[in-house]
């Protein structure tokens, strides 16, 4: 159980937590090249995969409308505590983006609904002096980005893919979605966006994993 009485299924899995250490530091996958998005849509060492794999921690928090918070604090002139269906109420919008895992599949032409980051800058907005943005999960997770990181157009708050909302397994009922970047930087069970001036490397930055993570400059780790 969380401190907001989310309710957790599963076990954290600390083989597997040990395992992906492991890989950071035998810099495994890497292949050593480099590419460029605007020429080459799959990035260095991936493969394309139909399915949406399914990867966390061992743990699911079970997040219903009736439990759903997100924050939105820290160095903004707007603070936001939302409801669920106060988030649903913010501007909506729809995009199609690729989706690029550290563990090497990638998936083509992902049909997204959510709010844009755009558009969340728009109402928190953030001080001139903020260069950070840090995720919070419900489980727990944390994860960075910089501040011109989260401030694309193909960036967004999602809460539907492919026409239905993301199942629990998937980060429901709302998850990061930073598509230029490893998936790990798309923090599933949002529970907050903290905006900073300093950086805070989160739970896999700071076990070997890149703090940038760009796919086409193979950024796996750091």
């Amino acid at each position: 159980m969380t401190e907001d009485g989310i309710p957790i299924s599963g076990t954290i899995r600390d083989k597997l937590i040990d395992r992906k250490q492991d890989w950071a530091r035998e810099g495994r996958l890497l292949t050593g090249t480099t590419a460029d998005p605007q020429t080459v849509r799959l990035p260095p060492g991936q493969r394309l995969v139909r399915d949406w794999p399914v990867l966390d921690l061992g743990q699911q928090p079970n997040v219903t409308e009736q439990k759903f918070r997100l924050d939105i604090d820290g160095a903004v002139e707007n603070r936001l505590s939302l409801r669920l269906d106060e988030f649903m109420a913010l501007p909506q919008s729809e995009d199609v983006s690729d989706m690029h895992c550290v563990t090497q599949w990638s998936r083509y032409d992902n049909h997204w609904r959510g709010v844009a980051a755009r558009a969340l800058l728009d109402i928190v907005r953030p001080h001139p002096d903020v260069r950070h943005v840090i995720f919070t999960a419900y489980d727990g997770y944390t994860t960075n980005i910089r501040l011109d990181q989260f401030d694309q157009p193909d960036v967004f708050l999602v809460h539907q893919w492919e026409g239905k909302p993301i199942s629990r397994e998937h980060g429901g009922p709302v998850r990061m979605l930073v598509p230029k970047l490893y998936l790990w930087k798309s923090a599933k069970w949002l529970r907050r966006i903290h905006f900073t001036i300093s950086d805070h490397p989160g739970f896999w930055e700071t076990r070997g994993y890149h703090n940038n993570a760009d796919p086409w400059m193979e950024e796996r780790y750091g």
